[in-house]
């Protein structure tokens, strides 16, 4: 669909967020916070400012990182009242190694707080209530379990019916589920409660054996989702909306120090032209341009003076509207 009809601007992003530790160079790392959902949710956060509110619901631990992270969500105005406490748990770390640009990632994640998130189903209703836009990934899916699965998923219908919507990014990582069968399943369970899908090509055809993004669209638009916008590296980011496909060119960029977090900005820019209004193919372009500005930059988060140009783009768009 060329317009979106948003019960609010309101945004709440729903999965797991990590302690990160990014490298600098010289065997120095940078401590920070990331997740997937949670940096686009972080990015979407600066670049809609007062045009939106957003939050992030998961669980921590009473660990003395988890506090960290309340005053991180608190201080990047995330939305942080409905965060639930374990005193059981803490949060999960990642440790980021660089090859060139290409990022591999070494997890300590097992007695993550946030596998517990969807665990308390009133909590989870009560989150999302009122919100224009829900944002999952299939990482979330598959770190909550069977149970939280089917959870959330009858939370996220739910919300659905009251006029959210819901945007989903597959995010595969075999690596976090107990087989295939598990993956697959749960992975396509979720286009059924989905609204706008932001998947990555080299993961559905290694997943499903597509042959090419335009295989990827018929096999998710089959499912009923109406809007898709497939990630492809360096490559043209197909769309598809109101029945139609398109594809987008991506613009070569120049120096590429870190491709970490690249699908997640792209979601954020995405998602943002989306809220206030932007066609598919507008907000198409605006994703690509901010992933293009973070991997230019080292870890998941681009700093926010280079996340202005983004501001006045949907500053500018609001007050044409």
């Amino acid at each position: 669909m060329s317009q979106r009809v948003w019960i609010s601007r309101k945004v709440v992003g729903i999965g797991e967020a990590m302690v990160e530790f990014a490298p600098l160079g010289d065997n120095t790392y940078r401590r920070g916070f990331a997740g997937d959902t949670l940096n686009t949710c972080w990015h979407i956060a600066k670049i809609v400012r007062q045009h939106g509110k957003v939050g992030y619901f998961t669980r921590l631990g009473t660990d003395p990182f988890s506090a960290e992270f309340l005053e991180f969500l608190q201080a990047n105005n995330l939305d942080s009242k409905f965060v639930a406490r374990d005193p059981e748990r803490a949060m999960g770390l990642y440790v980021i190694s660089l090859a060139g640009a290409e990022r591999s990632f070494n997890y300590w994640r097992d007695a993550s707080a946030a596998r517990r998130l969807a665990d308390d189903v009133d909590a989870l209703a009560t989150a999302i209530d009122g919100a224009g836009l829900i944002h999952i990934s299939g990482i979330t899916l598959a770190i909550i379990g069977k149970d939280g699965r089917r959870n959330l998923l009858k939370a996220l219908d739910a919300a659905r019916g009251k006029g959210s919507l819901v945007s989903y990014d597959p995010n595969v990582r075999p690596r976090l589920w107990s087989d295939q069968v598990e993956m697959t399943t749960a992975l396509r369970d979720a286009f059924d409660v989905t609204d706008i899908a932001l998947p990555s090509f080299d993961d559905e055809a290694l997943l499903w054996g597509d042959r090419d993004p335009e295989q990827t669209v018929a096999r998710i638009s089959g499912t009923g989702v109406k809007e898709i916008a497939i990630k492809n590296g360096g490559d043209a980011v197909v769309l598809y909306s109101e029945g139609a496909v398109s594809r987008a060119p991506t613009a070569k960029v120049d120096t590429i120090r870190d491709t970490t977090g690249a699908g997640d900005s792209f979601n954020a820019g995405y998602l943002s032209g989306r809220l206030v209004g932007m066609s598919c193919v507008n907000s198409c372009s605006l994703g690509q341009r901010v992933a293009g500005e973070i991997i230019g930059h080292f870890g998941a988060l681009a700093p926010e003076p280079r996340l202005i140009q983004f501001c006045r783009d949907i500053s500018q768009h609001v007050g044409e509207g």
